[in-house]
């Protein structure tokens, strides 16, 4: 979900200063290292200071620009990080290859209020094991222009109605899950590639755009390009409240393709309770309101913290947890997968061009 992530950075500005409530922690002289993407939450200025003036413990940040680029740092710089976020398809990576350490819940008090449905997934347990705390999800699924006819299915992509108004996501994986929802297969593990293809390939008389960016996606919306598309549930909320654009998002019946970022302690951290003060820190609930309504941020783990949000939040709104018990959160692919799926991709968007 790299351009997910890469979308939700390049909109992320300053938030104000804000600290959190409840008691002083004993003040420790040490520090940790945290590796994430730049500007993804655990970098705000104002939170990583309120956090320091609460516990003591200074806050260092390194950053990767692909999780193959944070797999290489994790396993060349032994020692050197405390935090890592890893997308839960990467968590068996990660600990296949001894990166991080088992999640101790114990140790992170809000953990509490952790959605059952991403706690429980398989993506983070792995041999009886809980790896990562789950710290924010989201989804990808459709989005329609509002006044017009709201799909119910992805079928829709392909319906003779919306000739030369339907917008794809340019992204392999993305495409071969949804499609594979569609036709029934199991999103993680279709079987039937050459069913997906020809889905695809009918999409071809609809098929207007193929975008690749929210900005992109956000000036071809505005444009009148297209009605439908395939899109992000974050930057549909960042599409209607920032861009003031008339969007809704949709989940079809077949169900979203769900995606968890998680925080993981890492193996041979100095400071692993350091560590899991952060990770705490990160899943209260006055942390993400402050983070989600003043900055702008994905759907947080902590359905406490959700709840906080304002009634009328789109946030709120969209991550609806109930997509969590029809959807499919999406699992680690193996290179021969990728592969077969970056294939078939190419030989679509060919057709396409044709």
């Amino acid at each position: 979900m790299q351009q997910t992530r890469r979308s939700f950075l390049t909109i992320m500005g300053a938030a104000a200063a804000a600290g959190l409530a409840g008691p002083r922690l004993a003040r420790a002289a040490t520090s940790i290292t945290v590796l994430n993407w730049q500007g993804y939450g655990t970098d705000e200025a104002w939170a990583v200071k309120a956090f320091t003036e609460k516990t003591g413990i200074q806050v260092v940040h390194d950053y990767f620009s692909s999780e193959p680029e944070m797999l290489t740092k994790l396993r060349t710089n032994p020692g050197v990080y405390d935090v890592v976020l890893i997308n839960s398809a990467r968590v068996s990576q990660a600990v296949a290859d001894s990166l991080v350490v088992a999640a101790d819940f114990s140790k992170v008090p809000n953990s509490a209020g952790l959605s059952p449905d991403l706690v429980n997934s398989a993506n983070r347990n792995i041999d009886g094991t809980g790896y990562g705390v789950p710290w924010v999800w989201g989804m990808t699924a459709m989005a329609a222009r509002e006044g017009g006819t709201i799909p119910d299915s992805y079928a829709a992509l392909g319906d003779p109605a919306n000739v030369g108004r339907v917008a794809l996501s340019d992204d392999a994986v993305t495409m071969v899950a949804l499609v594979a929802l569609l036709t029934g297969q199991d999103m993680n593990k279709p079987t039937d590639l050459a069913a997906i293809t020809d889905k695809l390939k009918s999409f071809k008389p609809n098929v207007k755009l193929m975008w690749s960016s929210e900005d992109q996606w956000n000036k071809s919306f505005a444009a009148k390009e297209f009605d439908l598309s395939v899109y992000w549930s974050g930057s549909s909320a960042r599409s209607k409240r920032i861009s003031k654009l008339p969007v809704q998002f949709v989940v079809p019946k077949e169900g979203a393709l769900v995606w968890m970022d998680t925080l993981n302690v890492v193996s041979g951290s100095a400071n692993p309770d350091a560590a899991l003060a952060f990770i705490n820190y990160m899943i209260d609930p006055e942390f993400y309101v402050e983070w989600a309504t003043k900055v702008g941020a994905p759907a947080s783990a902590n359905t406490t913290a959700m709840d906080k949000l304002p009634a009328d939040d789109l946030t709120r709104l969209i991550h609806d947890p109930k997509y969590l018990k029809t959807s499919t959160i999406q699992a680690a692919l193996t290179d021969e997968q990728r592969e077969a799926f970056n294939n078939l991709w190419q030989e679509v968007k060919a057709f396409y061009a044709a």
